[in-house]
């Protein structure tokens, strides 16, 4: 039967894979294209970029579609909110790529879940059982994983990946609790516009300077991360928030961490020891306690 026949509910499953495998294999390949344009565009000038222009065209599209802009308080909010999870998340998972092999910063951003309920504790939300139990074994494996050779090699990567995930959950906290974006994509565009110019501000201050002209790779690897990184995965991603079950939207958390993983030995000669995937395995097995604890919640 021709897709243009098939019953609307039909059509939108038909694309629940497509969606997936697009948080999958964009977002967990993401970290290695971070690394490969850092050659020409330094950390926060790479990632202020990489946001202003995704910003800009998304809300582009959006306005030519009839779509309002936000209001003086929602820009506000977006300040926040993108100076937290794109300016502190971002920018400093950049700057951590410096010095850490993207597979092993993609494992240790899939404590983020784990944060996000820590930090609900500040505003009068407590973790049920499953996910204190999903707490407490993240936490184990990121222990686990900072006494690995690369992380102890690299303590300035350590501090930086972990100030990142620690902006990103509070931002992610603050955006669906304290300071809502307009709603839809209207809003991701303001955040990244907005996160993007702070991300320019803090490279300024830094005096980065990109190399000029980029050499080849680095700027397939930027554009990729403008295109797929930042429009195309995070339509996906939308389009998963509104027809599939929480749990299944949020499944990215512990699959991108493989994808990067994967991708890090294979492309760029990445090491990890064996301590360092034991580390792996029991920090994605707290990300499963805590999305399995969400679902439940959810059907309770």
């Amino acid at each position: 039967m021709p897709t243009s026949v098939l019953p609307l509910g039909a059509r939108r499953n038909s694309l629940l894979l497509p969606a997936l495998l697009a948080c999958y294999l964009i977002w967990g390949s993401t970290y290695f294209a971070i690394r490969i344009a850092l050659p020409s565009f330094p950390p926060f000038f790479q990632m202020g970029t990489r946001f202003l222009v995704a910003g800009g065209l998304l809300m582009a599209w959006l306005l030519a579609r009839g779509q309002r802009l936000p209001s003086r308080s929602e820009w506000r909010n977006a300040l926040v909110i993108g100076a937290l999870m794109l300016g502190g998340g971002m920018g400093l998972t950049a700057q951590a790529s410096v010095h850490i092999g993207s597979g092993l910063i993609a494992t240790f951003i899939a404590v983020v879940p784990m944060l996000t309920c820590g930090w609900g504790l500040l505003f009068g939300k407590r973790p049920s059982a499953l996910e204190l139990l999903g707490m407490a074994t993240g936490l184990a494996g990121v222990l686990l994983l900072v006494q690995g050779s690369s992380f102890s090699a690299a303590p300035v990567g350590l501090v930086c990946i972990a100030a990142a995930t620690l902006c990103w959950s509070l931002g992610s906290v603050l955006s669906t609790t304290r300071l809502p974006l307009t709603k839809g994509p209207v809003g991701f565009a303001s955040e990244m516009l907005c996160g993007g110019a702070m991300l320019m501000l803090v490279s300024l201050a830094l005096g980065e300077q990109p190399s000029w002209p980029p050499t080849a790779a680095a700027s397939a690897a930027w554009l990729y991360l403008v295109l797929a990184g930042s429009l195309i995965a995070f339509s996906a991603y939308l389009y998963l928030l509104a027809h599939a079950t929480p749990a299944l939207a949020t499944s990215y958390a512990f699959v991108n961490p493989l994808i990067a993983l994967f991708l890090g030995i294979v492309l760029a000669g990445e090491v990890v020891t064996a301590k360092e995937w034991l580390a792996c395995g029991v920090i994605l097995l707290g990300v499963v306690f805590i999305l399995w604890a969400g679902q439940k919640s959810r059907k309770s």
